[in-house]
């Protein structure tokens, strides 16, 4: 590889001690003002940059892909999922694409247990009253606002990698009983660790759980794989919780099912068509809401960053990045 400073493109701001380490390690090109960059800001960026430092929100679809310069050999992409870029075509071209596992793992995971927590015991819905109707509390009351409790319930984890697992570390001291879905069993030391309980099928888990927790990728599998058949199965009683990628759940099925009290809440950090969210879903005492905040720590992004920085010297010093990511990983 050449001594020269590889000309990195950065799409968002990062922590500044990320940019400032990139800025000496590499020519970086930083966003200054964070604005989202168009899609023809995109094809600029790839028209001169050698390595693409994009984010989550920031589309390289095939269209995007297909005017790339020849110059561009790496994407480290600033975030654990890659369902923003297209693989594929980023295979055909030469393109490695890396993204940032494990380091995410715990923020997230802490955020769907907050969730857990809040759903049922209907805490957002009194910070709210408290804030905004709080001359018509006249105290407590033996049955205003009651929610329920989590002891005993059973816990349905749909995707059961790292932070499947780190939910369900979390959610058994609760006294919650863990079930969960996933393409194959974990090993069996994890599964007697957590007394968990294995469903091969999805839909027979849903029917018999008061708490559903996403925790798996989107990928073309898993689009609307709680789709409007599958949310019907959930019991009147029962939660659900989405810290993974909206695409996951058919929202406007969702939002129907709750208006109808179908359900009986959720607990959403993500949405399927972001940053757009589902009226029905905003204005429902029923449903926390979140702007996609699961893996928003200090510590997180700053963990992130230094992944990118790595995959990025790695690559330039002739190496395969630690965490390239390869289609059939998906």
């Amino acid at each position: 590889m050449s001594d020269k400073k590889p000309l990195v493109v950065v799409t968002r701001r990062l922590p500044d001690v990320v940019e400032t380490r990139m800025r000496e390690l590499f020519d970086a090109q930083l966003n200054i003002d964070d604005h989202p960059m168009s899609r023809d800001e995109l094809i600029a960026a790839m028209g001169k940059a050698q390595v693409l430092v994009p984010t989550v929100t920031d589309r390289i679809d095939s269209g995007v892909l297909s005017q790339a310069g020849e110059q561009l050999k790496l994407i480290a992409n600033f975030g654990t999922g890659v369902d923003n870029v297209d693989l594929e075509t980023a295979r055909n071209r030469g393109i490695i694409v890396t993204n940032t596992p494990g380091v995410l793992t715990e923020d997230t995971a802490d955020m769907t247990m907050a969730l857990i927590l809040a759903v049922p015991r209907r805490l957002a819905e009194g910070a709210i009253f408290l804030k905004d109707d709080k001359d018509k509390w006249d105290g407590w009351s033996p049955t205003w606002m009651l929610g329920h409790r989590i002891t005993g319930k059973r816990l349905g984890i749909i995707g059961m990698g790292r932070i499947g697992q780190a939910v369900a570390r979390r959610a058994k001291p609760f006294g919650l009983q863990i079930h969960y879905h996933n393409r194959h069993k974990v090993a069996p030391e994890i599964e007697q660790e957590l007394e968990a309980t294995y469903w091969d099928s999805l839909d027979q888990m849903l029917a018999r759980m008061d708490i559903i927790s996403v925790n798996c990728p989107h990928t073309p599998a898993t689009y609307h794989l709680l789709s409007s058949r599958r949310l019907k199965l959930l019991k009147p009683s029962a939660y659900l919780v989405n810290t993974a990628r909206g695409e996951v759940i058919d929202e406007n099925a969702l939002a129907r099912l709750v208006e109808e009290e179908q359900i009986a809440g959720a607990g959403l950090d993500v949405f399927e068509h972001e940053p757009a969210v589902n009226p029905k879903l905003l204005h429902n005492k029923h449903v926390i809401v979140l702007p996609h905040l699961a893996s928003a720590t200090l510590e997180g992004r700053v963990d992130m960053g230094e992944k990118v920085i790595i995959n990025i010297k790695t690559f330039f010093d002739g190496h395969s990045p630690p965490d390239r990511v390869h289609p059939a990983m998906l």
